[in-house]
């Protein structure tokens, strides 16, 4: 054992301790419509017809009491006909007996799993060179928010749709402090991602990073993550999040960003 991996082991253990204390709150859904309590669980609904389900721990329970609530969530979001959709977020290190199979034989499927990654914001805001003829700038019209969503769509190979675009301007309109950042050449958006400062906590987490794969490898997703990264400095935080991708965690690993756990999220629809 060298002499840095105790020093890395009590780093990591002081990210997730912050990360499990300040994020598994209120905090880690400001935009939800509707919160209803089941033991551990936060069942919470969003606009649009999306239901989510978290918690700090699982409090205990063993594989009889977490099959017990998955059975219970289910219900709850049954009951909910304006609910189609619905994510359980798990974590890679709690303790929870039998959850995935519980989840499983209710019907929910698991995604890939990602990388949660912690570290000091600024760590990541340094000065990246662009491009020439990229610039970065915050995206706050309709117009700029839906091409962004388009854009988006598109570099993660999905259909384009309206959905997301509708739930940013709700997000926008609510003015909970979350921000759009896009990188834009020849008046084409072709890198961007939100900045969501957290509440009452030190964190602001950096979500929705996507490039289009001919913009890939050039420094723009990099670029980007700067720029959000002094934002968040400038609004108090001092320490950012993310869920990573195999793409985006080792631009954020060589950024100074820590991966101290693993989330996978599993979806059932209705």
């Amino acid at each position: 054992m060298t002499s840095e991996e105790p020093e890395r082991g009590g780093l990591r253990a002081r990210l997730l301790a912050a990360y499990d204390e300040q994020l598994r709150t209120d905090s880690e859904t400001p935009s939800a419509i509707a919160v209803t309590r089941l033991g551990p669980l936060r069942l919470v609904t969003f606009a649009g017809g999306r239901g989510f389900i978290t918690y700090r721990d699982l409090g205990g329970s063993d594989a009889a009491g977490i099959r017990s609530l998955v059975a219970g969530a289910v219900a709850h979001f049954s009951a909910l006909p304006e609910v189609d959709r619905v994510e359980w977020k798990t974590r890679g290190h709690d303790a929870a007996p039998g959850l995935h199979e519980a989840l499983v034989d209710n019907g929910f499927v698991p995604d890939d799993p990602e990388t949660i990654m912690i570290g000091e914001a600024s760590a990541l805001a340094v000065d990246v060179p662009l491009p020439g003829g990229v610039r970065l700038r915050r995206m706050t019209s309709e117009v700029d928010v839906r091409a962004l969503s388009a854009m988006q769509d598109v570099a993660f190979g999905d259909p384009v749709s309206d959905d997301m675009a509708d739930a940013l301007l709700r997000r926008l309109a609510l003015g909970d402090g979350m921000e759009l950042w896009a990188a834009e050449s020849g008046g084409q958006i072709v890198c961007a991602g939100r900045l969501e400062p957290v509440r009452d906590s030190e964190f602001a987490g950096i979500w929705g990073g996507a490039t289009l794969p001919e913009w890939r490898g050039r420094g723009v997703y990099r670029a980007l993550t700067a720029a959000r990264a002094r934002s968040a400095i400038a609004l108090g935080k001092t320490l950012i999040h993310s869920d990573s991708t195999d793409f985006s965690r080792p631009i954020l690993e060589r950024a100074g960003l820590h991966p101290i756990s693993t989330t996978t999220p599993y979806r059932r629809t209705a």
